[in-house]
Parts: structure tokens; C-alpha cells; sequence
């Protein structure tokens, strides 16, 4: 029973996460939710093609699809966002407005080794008939 409950809870991290990470994704890839002074970041742009990735990612983590290869590819991206961006205004991620991207980061880690728990496409597509 308590493997089951855990995996379930897995499975809703996942969903969540992935859910809160699409909004940064699609603030940058289509200006939601305001993005950058009421604008999609420049088409092409890095901010664009991360917003791209994280709107992607994002999605196929929602429904479980490939989970551990997104995953990895979505916690490097946060890596790469945070030495870029965040690193450069200082060493600690709280004064540097890096949290989001260095949890995002290892919860991405766990995501990539844990996989995605029962409630996902990728446990339903692994069974066997």
C-alpha cells in the first residue's frame, strides 16, 4: 500500500511542477500572463527558445511522456538558466532571484530518476497486454 501511495504522490509532483513550469514557459514563448512588458521574448531569442523547450517539456511532463529523458533535458536547461542568468548577480540564490531555477533544477533530477509514477503515459504504454 505505502509504494502505491508513493507513487501516486509522485505522480501529482509531476503534474503540479510541470504545470507550474509551463506558465514560465509560455510567459516568455507567447507573452501569457503578461510576459515581458505585455510581449513574447524576440522570436529566436534564448528567452524564446527556452520558453519553447519549457512550454514542450512541460506538456510531456503533464502527461507523463518520456519522463526521465524530459526531465534531465529540462533540468540541465535550468542549470544553463542559472549560471547565465541568475550566478552572475551574486553566489546566493536568494539574492540573486535563482530559487525557482535550482529547485526546478533537482526536482527535474529527481523526476529524471524516479520517473513519473503510476499516473502517467509512459507506465500505461509500458505494460504489457
Amino acid at each position: 500500500m505505502r509504494e502505491g501511495l508513493q507513487q501516486r504522490a509522485l505522480s501529482l509532483m509531476r503534474i503540479v511542477v510541470a504545470f507550474t513550469f509551463i506558465c514560465h514557459g509560455v510567459q516568455k514563448f507567447l507573452g501569457a500572463f503578461g510576459g515581458f512588458g505585455g510581449h513574447a521574448a524576440a522570436t529566436g531569442s534564448l528567452l524564446w527558445v527556452a520558453g519553447l523547450v519549457e512550454s514542450i517539456g512541460g506538456l510531456l511532463l503533464i502527461l507523463g511522456l518520456f519522463t526521465r529523458p524530459v526531465a534531465f533535458i529540462l533540468c540541465g536547461e535550468m542549470a544553463v538558466a542559472y549560471f547565465i542568468q541568475h550566478a552572475p548577480r551574486g553566489v546566493w540564490p536568494l539574492l540573486n532571484g535563482g530559487e525557482l531555477a535550482v529547485l526546478y533544477c533537482f526536482v527535474f533530477l529527481y523526476l529524471a530518476i524516479a520517473g513519473g509514477g503510476s499516473v502517467s503515459l509512459d507506465r500505461l504504454l509500458r505494460k504489457k497486454p
